[in-house]
């Protein structure tokens, strides 16, 4: 997918930080993802997978905020990769209204579940925390268009799998990626769970 096929606000949003073009990891993964397929998306560190997320998120979002479930679902480990990847978002829609938020375990389960409850378009989340608020019926996954693993070399750790697996139980249609450096048996396991017929892409 070239860039020219983009959103006009989101192809701006791009160029204000100088990035004109998709680079070769961009180049192979996207077309795919815009096609709708489920995607294992493997790439070395510093290849572009973060950007690749999210530009395939504000590009399937069509780069405005709708309703109030979220629509797109991103796991990470920690805290601190969720916090940096909600800044990289911000970066990117500071003209548009999306609403971007990190659920980690630090915060008041609370306040969460009430900042999630009154609208949000990207929601970034730990596989603890996002368990917690699923198993209070604090989320609605009715509107879910694209669930994302990134750097899910952390799926391969069996102390996560059951809050990884537990989400696409509850999804009637969504699209599922997952970016990682390598793509190893366990997190090749994933296929069977939710990501059937999926396809690798490897750049």
């Amino acid at each position: 997918m070239s860039f020219k096929k983009l959103k006009p606000e989101l192809l701006d949003a791009l160029s204000q930080h100088a990035i004109d073009a998709p680079n070769a990891f961009q180049k192979a993964v996207l077309p795919k993802i815009r096609s709708g397929a489920h995607l294992f998306c493997i790439g070395d560190q510093g290849c572009g997978k973060t950007m690749a997320i999210i530009i395939a998120t504000l590009h399937k979002l069509e780069y405005k905020p709708l309703g109030d479930a979220p629509r797109a679902l991103i796991i990470v480990e920690t805290k601190a990769q969720a916090m940096a990847l909600k800044s990289e978002f911000e970066r990117f829609t500071k003209r548009a209204d999306l609403r971007i938020y990190a659920a980690y375990d630090e915060q008041t389960l609370d306040q969460q579940r009430e900042e999630v409850y009154y609208g949000q378009d990207i929601l970034i989340a730990t596989p603890k925390r996002l368990n917690k608020l699923y198993l209070m019926n604090s989320l609605d996954l009715s509107q879910l268009k694209l669930y994302v693993l990134e750097d899910a070399e952390f799926a391969e750790n069996g102390k996560y799998i059951a809050e990884i697996n537990r989400i696409p139980e509850s999804i009637s249609k969504c699209q599922y990626l997952v970016f990682a450096k390598t793509l190893s048996p366990r997190l090749q396991r994933l296929e069977a769970s939710f990501m059937d017929r999926s396809h690798v892409v490897k750049a």
